[in-house]
């Protein structure tokens, strides 16, 4: 009897593509401290990466507890 397909995912499948990505996302607030999310998405190279590729991969980035928003709105790294 075949195995009944894996369940939806509301996050979504991951690749190690994404992984890279929350990686450089990360790495740029480390260094250069909270950013708003225009800012961060510059500073990441952003408009070279495929359509939504960032949106997706600061989604995933703060669901995983990485990064989080400030109270003035930018996006930090947690830790």
């Amino acid at each position: 009897m075949p195995m009944p397909p894996p369940k939806p995912s509301t996050e979504g499948k991951r690749d190690r593509q994404v992984v890279h990505e929350m990686g450089q996302i990360v790495r740029a607030l480390e260094v250069e401290g909270p950013q708003r999310p225009e800012e961060l998405a510059r500073l990441v190279g952003a408009s070279y990466w495929e359509r939504d590729r960032f949106d997706r991969a600061l989604g995933f980035a703060v669901a995983d507890g990485l990064v989080y928003r400030t109270s003035e709105g930018s996006l930090a790294a947690a830790g």
